[in-house]
């Protein structure tokens, strides 16, 4: 990921304290990306000013969109509220990205039946799960045999977003 002993120590917090993989990845991306943009000063050494700055290009200059900004703030967030123990306050004078506009579009029945048809091998019982369940991408991955409860319609699912405690998914839930 990163050989900076700044951001490894960032990492090693996270890890510690039982942040996901992907959720450090993309943190520690964020930081660098902000470190880079300040030209490489310590974090420390700046404060909210910057922060405002960051996010204001990359809703301006990069267009990212509205969640992808959050995100990036949530990372510079993280590391001066936890890691660095120094509160950015009010970060709301920067330029927002704009929320999409437009409705999500969704398939209808047939539709659904017409793409899932199009699928082959294992591909077919892993969409459907999916699809069936709302299980995100790698909670399918990570699903076993012995966590699916034929009998009472249960999924069990371990190690999800937020993977504190084991969670159920049954039927009626879904």
């Amino acid at each position: 990921m990163t050989r900076s002993p700044f951001l490894l120590s960032i990492a090693d917090y996270m890890r510690v304290r039982g942040y996901s993989k992907r959720t450090i990845h993309t943190y520690i991306r964020w930081i660098k990306s902000f470190i880079i943009f300040s030209r490489k000063r310590h974090p420390s050494d700046m404060g909210r000013d910057e922060v405002v700055a960051y996010l204001t290009y990359l809703a301006v200059k990069r267009k990212v969109s509205s969640s992808t900004q959050s995100l990036a703030l949530n990372a510079l967030v993280f590391l001066y509220d936890k890691f660095l123990e120094k509160p950015l306050g009010d970060v709301s004078e920067c330029h927002r990205a704009r929320r999409q506009q437009k409705l999500p579009s969704v398939l209808t029945p047939s539709e659904v039946q017409s793409l899932l048809s199009l699928l082959s091998g294992k591909h077919p019982l892993m969409a459907c799960i999916m699809y069936g369940s709302g299980l995100r991408r790698i909670e399918l991955i990570r699903l076993r045999v012995n966590d699916i409860d034929f009998d009472f319609g249960h999924i069990r699912i371990w190690n999800g977003k937020g993977y504190r405690l084991p969670f159920e998914l049954s039927e009626d839930e879904g």
